[in-house]
Parts: structure tokens; C-alpha cells; sequence
């Protein structure tokens, strides 16, 4: 059966991208990265924007990536295709980590990452209070509006609880259905068309 990715695109919901919103992939949008993800923004001006995948998860645990890291089970996701070679974090601790970055009420950016080291050392932080990240998601000043009003992205609101929950690949279905109709017809939208 052949599908036709014409038919998929709906216009954007008029909702504009900024810090604490998500990106929903369109179903046919290519790419390792970003097919069937969704990003929270954490920052977004006219300089650029940055985000993170939350929704893919690799086999790991953040021990396997930073030799001195206190043992902790938390997986790291694929946060985007920009510095590979870094480890990011978002967690509900504002209180407890300095320079963390507010995204949503509940919901923080970045920190001291030393300080969060030392904190899930002494089991003052939870594996269920940070998400860690290989990489990021990053736009040049423009560039994501421009991906918006071509329909790669669908932007939406979303609350720090739904962040932080368990994510995976299959958690882009649940999110395009909150969104609601029209969007609903994307859940149908075969991963690969090609096998069909």
C-alpha cells in the first residue's frame, strides 16, 4: 500500500515555540534523530534555539559515560545530533542544584554539574528527578520557524510531570494525541511506508 505524505501534513496549530513548549515530529519527517521525536525546548529567542529528545533512550546508563559518576540508574537519551560527545541534564531540583535554568514550574536546565554529582552521591537526588542527555537539538536564529511554517513540527504545551516521566519512541503517539484532531490521523501514518 502506498501512503502518500501529502495527505499527512496538516498546518501548524498556531502555537509558537518557546522555552518549555515541545516539538512533535511529523510522522514523515527522516532521520535517526529526529523520526518520531519529541523535543522539549529549553531555550528560544531570536538567537537560536535548543532543545532535547525526549522520547529516545539509549542502552545506557550515565556511569557509562563519565568515569566518576556515583552509581545511578538513569538512562541517557539521545538529546540531538549537536556535540555527541556531551552529557546535558534537565531535573525537578532547582532548590538543591545552583545555576539551573528554569524551563517550566517544576522543571530545570543545566546546573552545576559537580553539585548534582555530589547530591546523587549523597542520594539527595532520585533517578526519577533528572534525565540526562547525549547531545542536543539546536536551530540557528530562524531556522526552526522556517521548519514550523514548512510543517516538519508541530509545537505544543506540556507540564514537567509528562518530562520526566518514562519515555521511549512510542510516547510520540501518545503526545500527537493529546494534541487532539486533526493530528490524530499522524498515529495512523506507517513508520516506514516502504514495508507496507
Amino acid at each position: 500500500m502506498y501512503y502518500d505524505p501529502e495527505i499527512f501534513k496538516i498546518q501548524s496549530n498556531n502555537i509558537v515555540p518557546k522555552k518549555g513548549r515541545i516539538l512533535i515530529a511529523e510522522p514523515f519527517l527522516p532521520g535517526s534523530y529526529f523520526n518520531r521525536a519529541v523535543i522539549l525546548l529549553v531555550a528560544h529567542s531570536n538567537k537560536g534555539t535548543v532543545g532535547f529528545i525526549i522520547n529516545k533512550q539509549t542502552e545506557l546508563q550515565v556511569q557509562n559515560y563519565i568515569d566518576d559518576f556515583p552509581d545511578f540508574n538513569s538512562q541517557v537519551y539521545m538529546g540531538g545530533p549537536v556535540s555527541t560527545d556531551s552529557i546535558y541534564f534537565i531535573h525537578t531540583r532547582g532548590d538543591l542544584i545552583p545555576g539551573s535554568i528554569q524551563v517550566l514550574d517544576n522543571l530545570f536546565w543545566g546546573g552545576d554539574f559537580e553539585e548534582l554529582k555530589k547530591m546523587i552521591g549523597l542520594g539527595m537526588i532520585q533517578s526519577d528527578e533528572v534525565r540526562f542527555f547525549l547531545g542536543y537539538s539546536g536551530w540557528d536564529a530562524g531556522q526552526l520557524d522556517m521548519e514550523i511554517k514548512e510543517n516538519s513540527w508541530l509545537v505544543s504545551n506540556v507540564n514537567g510531570t509528562a518530562v520526566m516521566r518514562h519515555l521511549n519512541m512510542s510516547s510520540w503517539v501518545d503526545f500527537v494525541k493529546q494534541v487532539g484532531k486533526p493530528y490524530n490521523l499522524w498515529v495512523n501514518y506507517p513508520e516506514n511506508p516502504s514495508l507496507n
